[in-house]
């Protein structure tokens, strides 16, 4: 089994979080093999974000920036696993760019990846305010609804995958839908793929102002729920040709 570690995060004005995130998540790239890599897509930043990775490059080699302007969350997401899948990835580890998660928890996440092909956070305590953890109760609701599956996080950013399983499912989700990782996350469940959750810690921002307020996530969720009826007929084509 390869061990080629990609791990992946989305940033959009971070330039109060980015510097000491890359510092603290990099040194995780030890665990894979040389051709490791971390990918940071910036997503049209009004800050310096963008400015401070270019510089952040020049200390840290195996750091790839991706820029990609006027994108969302969902959209840089997909970019950042079909650019991992791309470049040779064994396994890619998705997390977010706000410091929000610890990574010393992530050494218990790559001892399990011989007996699990996924390993998902859990957020079971939330630093981000119970109007976040609604909106996630409500997601995954909507998740057992269309797709017949419950998980018990849905789209938490610590998450650690075989690319092969995730090259599986990319093509059900248009290119620019909001909540990849919650179908994903219930693909996983759904076709039974080796998969577990191990609680995770979810800290309150390190640093900036959030942009992703309840109401925009709202108004987020509602317009990618749009879409579970088209991805579910994805779903019935996909099942065909399994079958």
């Amino acid at each position: 089994m390869g061990d080629t570690l990609y791990i992946v995060m989305p940033a959009y004005n971070e330039e109060a979080n980015i510097r000491e995130v890359v510092a603290e998540w990099y040194p995780i790239l030890e665990n894979g093999s040389e051709d490791s890599r971390m990918v940071i897509s910036d997503g049209g930043s009004k800050d310096k974000t963008l400015e401070v990775l270019y510089e952040l490059q020049k200390q840290y080699e195996k750091l790839v920036v991706i820029p990609k302007p006027g994108t969302d969350h969902g959209t840089k997401v997909i970019l950042l696993y079909r650019y991992a899948i791309a470049h040779g990835a064994d396994w890619i580890f998705q997390t977010d760019s706000d410091g929000q998660t610890v990574p010393a928890e992530f050494a218990a996440f790559w001892k399990l990846r011989e007996k699990y092909d996924v390993i998902m956070g859990d957020r079971k305590k939330r630093g981000d305010g119970m109007g976040r953890k609604v909106v996630e109760n409500v997601l995954r609701v909507y998740l057992k609804i269309f797709f017949g599956t419950f998980v018990p996080d849905a789209n938490a950013p610590f998450r650690l995958m075989k690319s092969s399983v995730v090259a599986k499912y990319l093509d059900l989700m248009p290119a620019d839908f909001n909540l990849p990782n919650a179908i994903l996350a219930a693909c996983f469940s759904k076709y039974h793929e080796r998969v577990c959750y191990r609680t995770v810690t979810f800290q309150p921002r390190q640093g900036g102002k959030n942009y992703m307020n309840v109401r925009r996530i709202f108004q987020i969720g509602m317009q990618s729920i749009r879409n579970f009826a088209e991805i579910r007929k994805r779903m019935k084509s996909f099942d065909s040709k399994r079958a």
